[in-house]
C-alpha cells in the first residue's frame, strides 16, 4: 500500500459538490462504480444515492415509517384525515378571487355556497336530534273499540253427526283501531298480553270454566277469538283482558300512588315523578347531594329516614305491581232475539307514533346522499375545468404581451424544476463531458475509491476465515 494512503490528506472540495459536503468514510465506496470495479450499478454524478431523501442530505425513514414520524412529529390520525379531506373537499368547490373578478356573475354561486353550509348544518344538527328522540319512546293514546258478539246453534234431532244433535253457543272477541293513519293494520291480539273468559263455574265445573291466550314469543297473531261450547241455557261470562305495554308499566303501591299522583306508568316515568318529588320539596342533601333526607311520607313509604338516590331503583321493587287487567262482565245469550246484538267497549291503548317509522326511515335512506354526492363530483369537475381554462388564459395573456419574455420565464422556471425533482447539486451538463474527470481531485478520488475497496475485502476475508476456524 502507498504510505500516503495509511493518512488520506484534506479533503479538497470538488467541482459541483455543495459547501459543506464531505466525502465519505472510510470503508465506504468511492469515486465512479462500475461492473470493472465490482461496485454497484453506475450512479449519475451528483444524484443523491438510494436510502437518501431526494430534497435532503439525510437518510430517509425506514420502510413503514413515515416522514412525520422520522422527524418526532404526531402523524394526523384517520379521524383527522377524513376532517382535513372534508376541508379540502369544501376548499376544492370556491372560485378563486381572480375568476370571481373576471366573472361578476360568479357571486352567485358563492352565495350558493355559504347558503349550503348554513343547510348542512341545520340538517346535520336535526339529524341529531332525530337520533335522539328515537332513543325514546314515541307513543300516542288511540282508541281500540272491542267487539263482542255471539251466536246460538240449537239442537237438530234429526241432524246426522253428533255436533248438530246438541245445542251449542260461539263467542266472537274482535277489536279494531279507531281512526288509525298508519297503512300497515296491526292484529287485535298485538294489543293484549293475556285473555282470560272465565264461564260460570256451576254450569261448566271447575275444570272447564277457564278459556286462555297468553303471548309466547312463537305466537301467530290473530284478528279475534272464538269459544264454543254445548249448553242451551244464557252464560254469564267475565272476561280479562291484559294489555301488553311497551315499555313495561306496572301499578303503584297505593300510598305511593297518592304521593306521585300515579296509578300505572312505566319504571322510567316513575323514578322520573320521584326526582321531581325530591327537588320541589328540597329533600336532597345540601352537604352530601348523593343523600335524600326523607319527609314523612317519604319514610313511611321506603322505611328509612335517609337514602341514596341510587338505592331507589332496588327500592322500588318491592312497591310495584302487575298492572290491573281491563275487566267485561258479559252475559252469553241463546236468546234468538238477541243473535244480532254486539256489545262494543272502548279501550285506551298506546300505539308507536306514525312519525317514528318516517323518522328512521329519513335516517337510513341513502339515495338523497348518493344523489348529493354525484353532484359535488360535477362541481368539483366543473371548478377544476374553470381553474384550468383560467391557466389556459393568462398563459395566452402572457404570451401574446411579451412572447420571448414569456418563453424565456417559462425555460427558466422548468429548469429550477427540474434540479427540484432530481436534486442535481452539480451542474449536469459540465460533469457530462470528458474534460471533468481529467482535474486535479480525480486523481485523489480514484485512490480513495481503491483504499475503500481493499479495506472492504480484507474485512470480507477475515470474517471467511474466523467462519473456517470455528
Amino acid at each position: 500500500m502507498t504510505p500516503g494512503l495509511q493518512h488520506p490528506p484534506a479533503v479538497v472540495q470538488r467541482p459541483g459538490m455543495p459547501s459543506g459536503a464531505r466525502m465519505p468514510h472510510q470503508g465506504a465506496p468511492m469515486g465512479p462504480p462500475g461492473s470493472p470495479y465490482m461496485g454497484s450499478p453506475a450512479v449519475r454524478p451528483g444524484l443523491a444515492p438510494a436510502g437518501m431523501e431526494p430534497a435532503r442530505k439525510r437518510a430517509a425513514p425506514p420502510p413503514g415509517q413515515s416522514q412525520a414520524q422520522s422527524q418526532g412529529q404526531p402523524v394526523p390520525t384517520a379521524p383527522a384525515r377524513s376532517r382535513s379531506a372534508k376541508r379540502r373537499k369544501m376548499a376544492d368547490k370556491i372560485l378563486p378571487q381572480r375568476i370571481r373578478e373576471l366573472v361578476p356573475e360568479s357571486q352567485a354561486y358563492m352565495d350558493l355556497l355559504a347558503f349550503e353550509r348554513k343547510l348542512d348544518q341545520t340538517i346535520m344538527r336535526k339529524r341529531v336530534d332525530i337520533q335522539e328522540a328515537l332513543k325514546r319512546p314515541m307513543k300516542q293514546k288511540r282508541k281500540l273499540r272491542l267487539y263482542i258478539s255471539n251466536t246460538f246453534n240449537p239442537a237438530k234431532p234429526d241432524a246426522e253427526d253428533s255436533d248438530g244433535s246438541i245445542a251449542s253457543w260461539e263467542l266472537r272477541v274482535e277489536g279494531k283501531l279507531l281512526d288509525d293513519p298508519s297503512k300497515q293494520k296491526r292484529k287485535f291480539s298485538s294489543f293484549f298480553k293475556s285473555l282470560v273468559i272465565e264461564l260460570d263455574k256451576d254450569l261448566y265445573g271447575p275444570d272447564n270454566h277457564l278459556v286462555e291466550w297468553h303471548r309466547t314469543p312463537t305466537t301467530q297473531e290473530t284478528d279475534g277469538f272464538q269459544v264454543k261450547r254445548p249448553g242451551d241455557l244464557s252464560v254469564r261470562c267475565t272476561l280479562l283482558l291484559m294489555l301488553d305495554y311497551q315499555p313495561p308499566q306496572f301499578k303503584l303501591d297505593p300510598r305511593l300512588a297518592r304521593l306521585l299522583g300515579l296509578h300505572t306508568q312505566s319504571r322510567s316515568a316513575i323514578v322520573q315523578a320521584l326526582w321531581q318529588y325530591v327537588k320541589t320539596n328540597r329533600l336532597q342533601d345540601s352537604h352530601d347531594k348523593e343523600y335524600i333526607n326523607g319527609d314523612k311520607y317519604f319514610q313511611q313509604i321506603f322505611d328509612c329516614p335517609r337514602l341514596k338516590f341510587s338505592e331507589i331503583p332496588q327500592r322500588l321493587t318491592a312497591l310495584l305491581l302487575p298492572p290491573d287487567p281491563i275487566v267485561i262482565n258479559h252475559v252469553i245469550s241463546v236468546d234468538p232475539s238477541d243473535q244480532k246484538k254486539t256489545a262494543c267497549y272502548d279501550i285506551d291503548v298506546e300505539v308507536e307514533e306514525p312519525l317514528k317509522g318516517q323518522m328512521s326511515s329519513f335516517l337510513l335512506s341513502t339515495a338523497n346522499q348518493q344523489e348529493i354526492s354525484a353532484l359535488d363530483s360535477k362541481i368539483h369537475e366543473t371548478i377544476e375545468s374553470i381553474n384550468q381554462l383560467k391557466i389556459q388564459r393568462d398563459f395566452m395573456l402572457s404570451f401574446s404581451r411579451d412572447p420571448k419574455g414569456y418563453i424565456q420565464d417559462l425555460l427558466c422556471s422548468q429548469s429550477r424544476d427540474l434540479k427540484v425533482m432530481t436534486d442535481v447539486a452539480g451542474n449536469p451538463e459540465e460533469e457530462r463531458r470528458a474534460e471533468f474527470y481529467h482535474q486535479p481531485w480525480s486523481q485523489e478520488a480514484v485512490s480513495r475509491y481503491f483504499y475503500c475497496k481493499i479495506q472492504q475485502r480484507r474485512q470480507e476475508l477475515e470474517q471467511s476465515l474466523v467462519v473456517r476456524n470455528t
